[in-house]
């Protein structure tokens, strides 16, 4: 694997992988700051720095950078995560250092005009509505806020209306002085791209920064509860969440398999039980977020409102099935889908250096392929068994989302026997 790896004086780092086959380059320089690192008083700002980013630099206008990597059929994005934050672009090869160009100014010499940024908040408070409008966002938002309480993975990426309301430029110069430092930055690029080459244009565009500092962030705490929110809609959707391990976490693999045969496609437990056998639901799944402290599994099903109780005590009946049972089937199903969701990030010049820089952060280096192979196969059913009995043993989160009147039938009837498999 021709993974390279250097280091400016400043800091940050550049990493590089030379896919020959391809011809295209994806480039991002990826950011150790996201949502978490955010006070109270600034819930969203990284998610509105990462948007401003794009509304005119030093040496652009907002459109001289989209036409500055359209004109030449590539596409340039950002994304804002609760531990990073990513400025991307993918071209053609032989335009790679003008997008690199693009990128590195983008994040280096923002502007923040206030016209420009009163005409985003606008399109953020949009954007924030429209997560709002969607029960599956609202059920796992207020999963999360149950979940993680005065904490910032507690609060929504996007941000709050009143917050966002009232950030000024000055908030966000001050967010990115804080926490765009070179010591929490990494290049990373893949496809046909040479190492040196990058490293020379990186030297010149981004050995400026400023060394900066290493985050300093809270361990989240699970809590256990339960929320619901009320409103016309005709489905019922819960979500029911356990603390998990994080990915620096030992057992991290072993809870990929548990999260798999849980959840994790049309062969899932949770499908074949709730949709094949019961026509319960269309959408059934388990869904894992990992950080590089904690963690948390979330069973997720829409249904009926008045089937909504038994779906319920099926996901729990489900979940605590592992306990007793994890056929060679099944581990072997979930170890093939780790490995494919491996391998198929090298055949995309996008994926692979968004994987560069998320095993960067996670690990601090680019772990080779066997490695991971070897962790994976190295997963018993025992591990998954002993690990469901340790988590589904913890007190969980109950999120729901459904009409008024199943709502209040569904809490009266909590203390009804719960459904068995069959």
């Amino acid at each position: 694997m021709s993974v390279q790896t250097s280091v400016l004086p400043n800091g940050l780092t550049v990493i590089s992988h030379h896919l020959p086959h391809l011809e295209t380059v994806a480039l991002g320089l990826w950011v150790w700051a996201g949502s978490r690192d955010e006070r109270k008083e600034e819930a969203g700002i990284a998610h509105f720095l990462e948007h401003m980013a794009f509304k005119g630099t030093k040496h652009r206008t907002a459109y001289e950078i989209v036409a500055a990597i359209e004109d030449r059929g590539g596409d340039l994005n950002a994304t804002t995560t609760a531990e990073y934050t990513g400025y991307t672009a993918h071209v053609l090869a032989d335009d790679w250092a003008v997008a690199l160009d693009v990128v590195a100014d983008i994040v280096c010499n923002p502007v923040f005009d206030p016209h420009e940024m009163e005409r985003e908040r606008g399109v953020i408070l949009q954007e924030i509505a429209a997560a709002n409008d969607d029960p599956e966002d609202v059920v796992f938002t207020q999963a999360d806020r149950v979940a993680f309480p005065n904490h910032p993975l507690g609060r929504p990426i996007l941000g709050v209306p009143e917050v966002i309301t009232r950030l000024m430029p000055e908030d966000l110069a001050a967010f990115r002085e804080r926490h765009y430092g070179a010591r929490r930055m990494v290049l990373t690029a893949a496809g046909k791209i040479d190492h040196e080459a990058l490293l020379r244009a990186a030297k010149r565009l981004l050995a400026h920064l400023e060394p900066g500092q290493p985050p300093e962030r809270e361990k989240p705490i699970f809590h256990a509860g339960q929320a619901t929110t009320t409103r016309p809609q005709d489905q019922a959707h819960i979500v029911l969440a356990w603390p998990f391990p994080g990915y620096r976490d030992d057992t991290v693999w072993t809870a990929i398999m548990l999260s798999s045969i849980l959840g994790g496609g049309m062969s899932s437990r949770l499908f074949q039980e709730l949709r094949e056998k019961r026509g319960l639901c269309y959408s059934t799944y388990s869904y894992r977020t990992s950080f590089a402290d904690a963690g948390a599994l979330y069973l997720y099903a829409a249904t009926a409102p008045e089937r909504a109780r038994e779906a319920e005590r099926l996901m729990l009946e489900v979940a605590r099935s592992l306990e007793r049972e994890v056929s060679p089937q099944e581990l072997g199903r979930a170890r093939a889908q780790a490995r494919a969701a491996l391998v198929m990030e090298l055949e995309s010049a996008a994926a692979r250096a968004s994987q560069l820089a998320r095993q960067f952060f996670a690990w601090g280096r680019v772990r080779p392929l066997r490695e991971f192979t070897g962790l994976i196969e190295a997963v018993t059913a025992d591990d998954v068994r002993k690990l469901a009995a340790e988590v589904f043993a913890s007190a969980h989160v109950r999120s729901l989302v459904m009409p008024g009147e199943e709502a209040q039938a569904l809490h009266e009837g909590e203390d009804e026997r719960p459904a068995t498999l069959h």
